[in-house]
C-alpha cells in the first residue's frame, strides 16, 4: 500500500507550525515539511492559502488545509490512533473553548511582552500576560497535562509557552513564570518539554534566541517609526 503524502508549509521558528509537526508525529504520520520564507512567500503558500496567506498549511488528498487549529482537529479526525481531543464531548467542547483563550489573549499578551520595551507599556503588558498565564495554572491544578496524564490536543495548543516564554524571558529580563507563582506551570513545562517526540522537534537554542533578537529588534524598530 502506497504511504499518504503529507506536507507540512511551515517554517522552522513558528510556533504555529510545531503545533503541528508535534501532532503528526504524536500520530506516526511521515510527513514531509516544506520551510517558507515570511518574508518573500513562495507561489504555492499563496495558491494552497489564498485568504490569509499564512503557515502553518497541511497538504494531504489533494486537500489544502490551513489555521493551526483546525489542521490539529483534522489531524486528530483523519487519524485515529493516538486521539489529541477527550472521548467525552464535553470535555473535548472544553479543550477547544482553551485553545480559543490562548489563540485570542495568550498569543497576543506574551509577545506583546517581547514587542515593547516602554517602561509603563511594557509593566501593562506583563501584568496581563502574567493574568492569563495564572488562568491556564488553575487549569493544570492536579494535572500532569492539560489531558491529564497524557499530552493532549490542549498541551500541543499550548507548547509553544513552555519553549519560547523563557526566551523573552531572557531577552527582555522580565520574569513572568517561576515555580513559587506558578508551580503547576512550571512542573507542565518540564514534563511537556521532556516527551520524546515533543523534545526531538524543538528548534535549537542558539539559533532561535538568534532569531528571537532579531525579529524584535525589528518589532521594536516599526513601533519606532509608528511613534
Amino acid at each position: 500500500m502506497a504511504r499518504e503524502e503529507v506536507t507540512l508549509l511551515g517554517m522552522w521558528a513558528s510556533p504555529l507550525a510545531l503545533r503541528i509537526e508535534w501532532a503528526l508525529k504524536c500520530k506516526g504520520i511521515w510527513y514531509k515539511c516544506i520551510d517558507e520564507d515570511l518574508l518573500n512567500k513562495s507561489q504555492r503558500l499563496l495558491t494552497h492559502n489564498p485568504i490569509h496567506k499564512k503557515i502553518p498549511v497541511l497538504l494531504h488528498g489533494g486537500k489544502s488545509i490551513p489555521e493551526s487549529l483546525v489542521i490539529l482537529e483534522y489531524i486528530d479526525e483523519t487519524w485515529k490512533q493516538n486521539p489529541l481531543l477527550p472521548e467525552d464531548p464535553y470535555e473535548r467542547a472544553m479543550a477547544r473553548f482553551w485553545a480559543k483563550f490562548v489563540d485570542e489573549k495568550c498569543w497576543t499578551t506574551i509577545p506583546g511582552v517581547f514587542g515593547n520595551e516602554r517602561g509603563d507599556e511594557q509593566e501593562k503588558s506583563k501584568e496581563k500576560a502574567i493574568e492569563e498565564l495564572r488562568i491556564l495554572e488553575k487549569q493544570l491544578e492536579g494535572k500532569k497535562f492539560f489531558g491529564g496524564e497524557s499530552v493532549g490536543f490542549l498541551d500541543i495548543v499550548c507548547g509553544w509557552i513552555a519553549y519560547w516564554l523563557p526566551f523573552i524571558e531572557d531577552i527582555t529580563g522580565l520574569k513572568l513564570v517561576d515555580e513559587t507563582s506558578f508551580p503547576a506551570l512550571s512542573a507542565w513545562f518540564k514534563a511537556y518539554l521532556s516527551v520524546p517526540w515533543v523534545k526531538e522537534l524543538l528548534p535549537p537554542p542558539d539559533k532561535l534566541r538568534a532569531h528571537l533578537i532579531t525579529f524584535r529588534q525589528k518589532l521594536l524598530s516599526s513601533r519606532l517609526l509608528n511613534i
